[in-house]
Order: structure tokens, then C-alpha cells, then sequence
């Protein structure tokens, strides 16, 4: 077969797979501006932006796509509440720039201090945590709980049956079946939604074909900037986990190639971008590594599909419509996979390192990073309040650093 032959069979399949890691990312992608009272359209298009800076920065070799960040919900609530959108925005800008900050020390002091800093018996559990912290998410969609006019058999019935179709799939499909595992859930349960009546058409009636999003310059106000950036510190830190965790699920360490610099640079310059536009900050998407995980799709390029596809929906109303029309428990199902499947890999983390997690040193490590990153455990108060992974990891990472090592053959 000619090389043109297989790259016009490629195509399909990059296609498809991208838009089936934008369809993984796109609830809680629009969820983020939702809950902040930012535009969803903008966000779709910072997304899609901060997407294509960062495999720019990195030289397409992560497949990883960036969108909203869950980190910032609450201080951008209370500074939104405080000092305004375009002051906001000015802050996120700011925070960016901490990203920014922190990649140059990398770049400068090397990544060998991080093996010493961030070893598996931290890394492994931050990652369950990373996936296990979103499982009620995941459970409340699947049951309905996110939905008015859903009631729980009905989304109990949708949620599994979009699992089970996705399950089937992955392990049973062969050839390009075997890389759309969730499209085919989401189709089947959206399908199935249909025929029981409870999509929501109304969004889509309501929406122009083509419209421009509502975009917001920034404004610079000290208040605001000093307020958001200590935020910046805990994201920059689960960014480590996230590629530790797409690594882990690669077999390549990207803290080395392209280097922890590059991954930060992508990071921060994305973050800044979305705020220059009106867009919440971006981070990498748990998700979409879970997705990653289920298909074995590797390939960074799907990821810049994925980010393509993102720009064009912020501009065709009609369609971001359309996809807000797919009912939360046909998410929710599938989520319920993708979130298990990033907790197996930080459980796989743990089991390569090979060391005893019944030693008092690792046990007190690991045991504290589930339970404060689960439990909801949470420090501070009023508008910066520490929990969830970021609070995790640097617990883990504060008591790796503290407890003293044990001694050979003890």
C-alpha cells in the first residue's frame, strides 16, 4: 500500500478520535465558565488556543489537551465578586506568568531535584487522587442527580448503557471501532435519550448558527493580581502529577523529553492566553488522559484536532448547542471508566516502584495524600481555601520531605 494511500486512511481516524477527546473534555470544559458566569463559547475557544500554545511549546510530542481548570473555580467566583471580569482576567494573567516563573527554574536548576522531591510513593497516590477526588462527580451524573427532567431510573438505565456499549467496545472492537469506544457510547445513549423523550432541544433553538463569543480584554488591578497569585502554586504542582500520569500511561517521561520546562512554559503561556481572551485558566485534562488510557491513542496530533474542533465550535452556536444537548447521565456513565482508569494508573505507579508501602515511612505518605485528597479535607478559608489534589500533593510532597528515610536493610 502507498504512503498516500495510508495517510488517507489515517485521516479518519485522527479525525474521530479528536473529536471523541473533545467530547471527553467538553462537559467539564463548559462546566468551569458556567459556574464562574464566564462565556462557555470563550472558554471553548481558549481551550482550542491554549491547546495549539502548548503542543507549540512542547513540539507535539504530549498527548495532552488543555481546558478549563477546576482549581480556580472559587477564587475566580470571589475575585469576579471583588474586583470584576477584566480585573479577573488581569490575575489570571498574572498567575500565568507564575507558571512561566516556575518552568524557567526548572529550566535552570534541571529535573533531577524532582525525583528527589516528587518520588512514586508521592506521585502514585497523587494520581489516584487525581482520579478517585472526581468519582462523585462521575456517580452524580450517572444517576441522574445533575439532571431536572431525568429521573433516576431512566439515567440509571442511560448511564450504564452507555458504559456497557463503551466497555464492549474497547474490548471487544477491532480496527477503527477500537478507537471510538466513548463516541459510540455517548451515540448509543444519546440515541437512546431520543427515543425516551428527555433531550433538551431548547439550547439549540435558542442559538444563533454563527455568532462571536462574547471575548473580554483584561484589566490590571494590584488587589486582584496579588489575590490570584498564590493560586497559581497548587495547579503548578498537580500539572507534575498530570505528566507523570500520561507518562505513565505512554511509557515515556515527559518530565525529561520535552522536558518539565516545556511542559510548565505550554502550561502558563495557555493560562495567560485564555485570560487575554476572557477564558478561565487552562490546565491538562484528567479526562482526556483517562481517554488516552481506554483507546492507546498516543498520538498528539488527535489532541490538536481535538483543539481545532474546539475554535470552530465556539463560533458555530448551533452546534456547542447541540452538544450541551447530550443528557448528563450518558456522560456520567462514561465517566465513571475514565476516572477509574487514571486512579489504576497511579495504583501501577506504586506497584513499578517496588517498595514496601507497609513500611511506617510510605504508609503514613501514602495514607495521608488518599485520605486529605479524597475526604475533602481542606486548609484556609473565605477565598483561598487549599483541598482536593492540589491540597494532596503537597501534603505528600511536605511530609516526603520532612520524615526521615530509612536506613538500608531496617
Amino acid at each position: 500500500m502507498s504512503e498516500a494511500a495510508s495517510q488517507a486512511e489515517s485521516w479518519p481516524k485522527v479525525l474521530l478520535t479528536g473529536a471523541q477527546m473533545l467530547f471527553v473534555a467538553f462537559g467539564a470544559l463548559v462546566l468551569v465558565p458556567l459556574l464562574t458566569g464566564l462565556d462557555p463559547s470563550v472558554a471553548l475557544f481558549t481551550a482550542g488556543v491554549g491547546t495549539l500554545v502548548f503542543h507549540g511549546v512542547t513540539k507535539q510530542s504530549v498527548p495532552v489537551f488543555l481546558a478549563s481548570s477546576f482549581a480556580f473555580i472559587a477564587p475566580i467566583q470571589g475575585s469576579v465578586a471583588s474586583f470584576g471580569v477584566p480585573a479577573t482576567m488581569g490575575g489570571l494573567m498574572a498567575a500565568g506568568l507564575v507558571y512561566i516563573a516556575i518552568s524557567q527554574a526548572v529550566r535552570l536548576k534541571g529535573t533531577a531535584w524532582l525525583h528527589r522531591l516528587l518520588p512514586a510513593v508521592v506521585v502514585g497516590p497523587v494520581i489516584m487522587v487525581i482520579g478517585l477526588a472526581l468519582a462523585p462527580v462521575a456517580v452524580s451524573m450517572a444517576t441522574g442527580e445533575t439532571s431536572d427532567n431525568i429521573g433516576y431510573g431512566a439515567a440509571i438505565f442511560l448511564s450504564m448503557t452507555s458504559l456497557i456499549v463503551t466497555l464492549a467496545l474497547a474490548v471487544f472492537g477491532r480496527g477503527l471501532l477500537r478507537l471510538v469506544p466513548i463516541i459510540g457510547g455517548i451515540v448509543t445513549g444519546y440515541c437512546l435519550a431520543l427515543l425516551m423523550g428527555v433531550v433538551d432541544f431548547s439550547p439549540v433553538h435558542g442559538a444563533a448558527w454563527l455568532s462571536v463569543p462574547t471575548f473580554t480584554a483584561p484589566s490590571f488591578h494590584w488587589a486582584a493580581i496579588l489575590f490570584m497569585i498564590p493560586v497559581a502554586i497548587a495547579p503548578a504542582v498537580e500539572h507534575i502529577g498530570d505528566m507523570v500520569a500520561i507518562g505513565s500511561v505512554t511509557r515515556k517521561n515527559y518530565l525529561e523529553k520535552p522536558g518539565l520546562h516545556r511542559t510548565l512554559l505550554g502550561d502558563g503561556l495557555a493560562t495567560s492566553v485564555a485570560a487575554l481572551f476572557g477564558g478561565p485558566p487552562n490546565t491538562t485534562y484528567s479526562e482526556v488522559t483517562g481517554a488516552v488510557t481506554l483507546t492507546r491513542a498516543f498520538n498528539p496530533k488527535y489532541m490538536i484536532v481535538a483543539a481545532i474542533i474546539a475554535i470552530i465550535l465556539a463560533f458555530v452556536s448551533k452546534l456547542g448547542a447541540l452538544l450541551q444537548t447530550i443528557p448528563g447521565p450518558v456522560m456520567g456513565g462514561i465517566m465513571t471508566l475514565l476516572f477509574g482508569s487514571i486512579a489504576v494508573v497511579g495504583m501501577n505507579t506504586l506497584v513499578h516502584a517496588g517498595q514496601s508501602l507497609t513500611a511506617p515511612r510510605n504508609l503514613v505518605v501514602v495514607s495521608l495524600i488518599l485520605v486529605f485528597g479524597i475526604g475533602g479535607m481542606q486548609f484556609g478559608g473565605g477565598q483561598f481555601t487549599l483541598q482536593g489534589v492540589s491540597l494532596a500533593a503537597l501534603v505528600g510532597i511536605a511530609l516526603n520531605w520532612l520524615l526521615p528515610r530509612e536506613q538500608e536493610g531496617e
